[in-house]
């Protein structure tokens, strides 16, 4: 929001970010979007506007409420599964002292997500070349979800886990994930107390929002997979009914294969 009155104040002054959370220091600060969320969708007032400079100190996180610490875990992640095979990696095998914040490896991983970040933002400022869409791993399910929940339920992190296991399913189902990446990635995010299903509404409802999302076109909707951990690409066209089932697992869970007794016993 502060961002988002930089950029309208005066047609624009500068900013300076000092980001707080986990989320921020990673994501959000870095690339000079800003936007504010209406009832109808997440973003859809903003504009781009850079800060003159973003300061990130990993101590702010010593006070952080685990909560919101976790959220911002969700986007680390994203980090790997999207660009960085090896940073998931590494977040697999420090989960114990990542999970108790300590600094030093906190400063390697927050360091490591900022540099993808801005390597992404260098290469498509304005979002316009479809390179910076790379980004959005978990964010197109992941803002439907907030939408439908009234931006109430889940913080921006929690959803966006959700949504890369919605993803993850997509990409599972038309043969670019592999069962056992998707095993991994699903095990991270709970391994920090996310939630990658259980979302307590209609999945319809969620259906109607994605159809919305400002990332569809022409009633397609463009949405970014992976194809293995650390490799991210956009799907043009992702079908209708994948998009569903990946919705409804999400919703009300996987769906279990029904076995018929045979006659006679």
């Amino acid at each position: 929001v502060a961002g988002f009155g930089a950029a309208t104040w005066h047609r624009g002054v500068p900013i300076v970010h000092l980001p707080t959370t986990l989320l921020a220091q990673v994501d959000s600060s870095i690339g000079g979007k800003t936007g504010v969320d209406l009832p109808g969708g997440k973003n859809l007032v903003g504009a781009f506007h850079q800060p003159s400079a973003v300061l990130v100190d990993p101590e702010c996180l010593s006070t952080l409420p685990d909560r919101e610490y976790r959220s911002g875990l969700a986007e680390v992640v994203k980090y790997g599964m999207i660009r960085d095979a090896r940073l998931f990696s590494l977040i697999e095998k420090g989960r114990s002292p990542i999970l108790e914040r300590d600094e030093a490896l906190l400063g390697r991983v927050i360091e490591r997500c900022a540099r993808i970040k801005a390597a992404y933002v260098a290469r498509d400022e304005l979002d316009r070349t479809g390179v910076r869409a790379g980004l959005n791993f978990g964010h197109t399910f992941g803002h439907a979800i907030e939408s439908a929940t009234g931006y109430r339920r889940y913080l921006h992190g929690e959803a966006v886990a959700i949504g890369m296991a919605a993803a993850s399913r997509v990409a599972l189902e038309i043969g670019w994930l592999e069962e056992a990446d998707r095993g991994r990635l699903l095990a991270l995010l709970r391994s920090f107390a996310l939630p990658v299903g259980g979302v307590p509404v209609r999945p319809e409802s969620v259906c109607r929002l994605l159809s919305s999302d400002k990332k569809a076109r022409r009633g397609r909707l463009r949405i970014v997979l992976t194809k293995g951990i650390g490799l991210a690409t956009v799907h043009e066209s992702a079908p209708d009914p994948l998009l569903r089932r990946a919705i409804r697992e999400v919703c009300e869970g996987p769906r279990r294969k029904r076995v018929r007794a045979r006659e006679g016993r």
